[in-house]
């Protein structure tokens, strides 16, 4: 495992103010007003079923999880970046409400079926590479998305994502160079939202 890059501070729910290890690289963290904010607009997450796709340092999903979400599965390719996350679940004491899955995040959504359907999902790969869009239209295909499901993308505001069939932009929030784009499952490709300062 790569010695660890510092630490993020989890903002609200049952963990609030408990840090959470960081990979040393290869990971963007969401930084906390950033999580603060989007999770204030998310309100009650108990009893969802979260999927936290790239997860890099794992703050969406732990975040997700303190604030009463009731599982969480992270997904991505690195063995360092998972191995982070394992010691950040049982520093929590988390382990039980949690799997971790390593690969190719495009290839692990086509091995899904309609009994493994997530409410939430987080999408947050690197800003370079095209992930987001293939990431994204990969989840509108497959049947990950339970009813009334929310995505939730990250992105440069300066490379959104572009229409995706089969998932409508509802929302879009600016936090400096970053843009939250809140997508749910939905007709041939809705007209994309004025974009606003968060």
């Amino acid at each position: 495992m790569e010695a660890e890059g510092g630490a993020l501070r989890i903002t609200g729910g049952r963990f609030a103010g408990r840090t959470l290890r960081v990979p040393k690289r290869d990971v963007r963290p969401t930084a906390d007003r950033v999580r603060e904010s989007l999770f204030a607009r998310l309100g009650d997450l108990a009893g969802k079923r979260v999927l936290d796709l790239f997860a890099g340092s794992g703050a969406l999903g732990f975040e997700a999880l303190s604030r009463g979400a009731r599982h969480v599965t992270f997904v991505d390719r690195s063995n360092a970046v998972l191995e982070v996350v394992r010691a950040n679940a049982t520093a929590l004491g988390a382990t039980a409400d949690v799997t971790l899955r390593r690969g190719d995040a495009l290839a692990f959504l086509s091995r899904l079926g309609a009994a493994s359907a997530f409410d939430l999902v987080f999408v947050d790969p690197p800003y370079a590479g095209g992930d987001l869009a293939r990431a994204l239209a990969r989840l509108a295909s497959a049947r990950a998305l339970a009813p009334g499901a929310l995505v939730v993308a990250e992105s440069d505001r300066r490379h959104p994502p572009g229409p995706i069939e089969g998932l409508a932009a509802i929302d879009e929030r600016r936090y400096g160079d970053t843009l939250i784009t809140w997508w749910v499952p939905g007709g041939p490709g809705a007209a994309e939202p004025e974009a606003r300062d968060a």
